[in-house]
């Protein structure tokens, strides 16, 4: 951050605001009217808090290799030459000798994932006049845009318990702070919002199916471009939801014991080849290599955060076999979950997310004790889908994963799901309602 932020910042503020006033009658009813703007200031606080943390406290970090060490480049290029410079953002990620002079000094250039991030943050930067702060504040809305998706759907299930739903998926700290600045993981947190609301209008609700089906595919590639695990962890998910939802509306109980195991072995095997045919053109997360990816990616993790004196964590051994990711499967959620525990606490980053984890251990403990929760959470589609979703995903980050630190990060796309769930399950008057429908 430099100067140029404290003029330029300001003005996108006042510009976005704006702008947001003025769409949201366009996304919002008299119920969702007045969480969308605090919704949207949380966004840019932890996008603003989030390069400050990196600045002062960190000294630097991903966001800053992404700008300094990135876009940086693409905006020098542009000022050069905006044939180049657009070039660098649009074209494929190849040396010329055009671009050359400024893609040899990008530290992620060659690895399509960070330098999609790049290439987004080049872009806003030739909106902010090459501005960290404003450039992130871009980000946070693209974030915010699907994080309120997700919202939107969430509601239209219960519409009674809002302010449940906001507080689950709009207001979670560490979605708002790690999800909200220049980073991976506010694109990819926005574009899970897209592919989950894309993917309910067009197999669930069965409205506007061109626009929810282009949110759909720009959803699933992003995620394809900059994190395919999640993909590979949301997609047996959604293929249960879609067929619990469907089974749901089934009324004769004949031909829902006949369409039943058809449904779950078209399901399974969606997600098995989907997980197939996204995999193929990536080595490391292949079928034949990503056990050895997950070994290697824990043993550097835990080495690094060792060697740095970090918040790093072990699961035992390091047996990646099957049989031995089998045996970490419940230490690994447990770890995504729930840890760090408030005595494992080393810094205030992490009393944080300490913090937040025992209120959602809290929940869940909770729902592991009311019947009603439990029962409820089982028979219920959307929860069904919010829960496999979450384990999959939090087995998959904790057993690779190893440091504290990363593992906050890593695991949002998760949590408003999980919150949202968790608190809706075990409220008492959602038990009561969901008993008399």
């Amino acid at each position: 951050m430099g100067i140029k932020d404290f003029f330029i910042t300001p003005i996108y503020l006042l510009i976005l605001y704006l702008i947001a006033y003025s769409i949201r009658p366009l996304v919002t009813d008299q119920n969702t009217r007045r969480y969308f703007i605090p919704g949207l200031t949380v966004k840019f606080i932890g996008a603003i808090a989030l390069g400050m943390i990196y600045q002062f406290y960190y000294g630097g970090g991903d966001t800053f290799t992404y700008f300094q060490r990135g876009s940086n480049y693409i905006w020098n290029a542009f000022l050069d030459s905006p044939f180049v410079g657009l070039q660098m953002i649009f074209s494929e990620m190849v040396y010329t000798p055009e671009n050359f002079e400024y893609t040899s000094q990008i530290y992620t250039f060659g690895d399509s994932a960070s330098y999609f991030v790049v290439r987004v943050a080049g872009f806003f930067d030739l909106l902010t006049f090459h501005a960290y702060s404003a450039t992130a504040l871009l980000f946070a809305v693209t974030s915010y845009s699907g994080i309120w998706m997700i919202f939107l759907v969430f509601y239209k299930f219960y519409p009674s318990f809002i302010k449940h739903i906001a507080l689950g998926v709009l207001f979670v700290p560490s979605v708002f702070f790690w999800g909200s600045g220049l980073m991976k993981d506010t694109l990819t947190l926005g574009a899970l919002g897209w592919l989950f609301y894309g993917f309910s209008q067009v197999f669930i609700f069965k409205k506007k199916l061109l626009k929810s089906t282009i949110l759909l595919i720009v959803g699933f590639y992003v995620l394809y471009t900059i994190k395919i695990y999640i993909v590979i962890c949301f997609m047996p998910a959604l293929a249960f939801y879609f067929y619990l939802q469907n089974q749901s509306k089934i009324k004769n109980q004949l031909i829902k014991t006949m369409l039943a195991p058809f449904l779950i072995s078209l399901g399974i095997a969606s997600a098995y080849f989907t997980t197939v045919l996204v995999s193929a053109n990536h080595y490391r997360y292949s079928i034949d290599t990503v056990l050895y990816t997950a070994e290697q990616t824990a043993k550097w993790n835990y080495f690094v955060s060792e060697r740095d004196q970090g918040s790093g964590y072990t699961l035992g051994d390091y047996d990646f076999t099957p049989t031995g990711l089998a045996r970490k499967f419940v230490p690994a959620v447990i770890t995504s979950f729930f840890r760090p525990f408030l005595w494992e606490v080393r810094n205030p980053v992490m009393l944080l997310s300490a913090l937040e984890n025992t209120f959602v251990l809290y929940l869940f403990v909770v729902f592991l004790f009311q019947r009603k929760s439990f029962v409820l959470a089982a028979s219920n589609p959307l929860f069904v889908f919010c829960l496999i979703f979450a384990v999959l995903f939090a087995f998959a980050i904790g057993v690779t994963t190893y440091n504290f630190g990363s593992l906050v990060r890593y695991k949002i796309p998760m949590i408003p799901f999980l919150m949202t769930a968790l608190l809706l399950i075990t409220n008492k008057k959602f038990q009561l309602q969901s008993s008399h429908v």
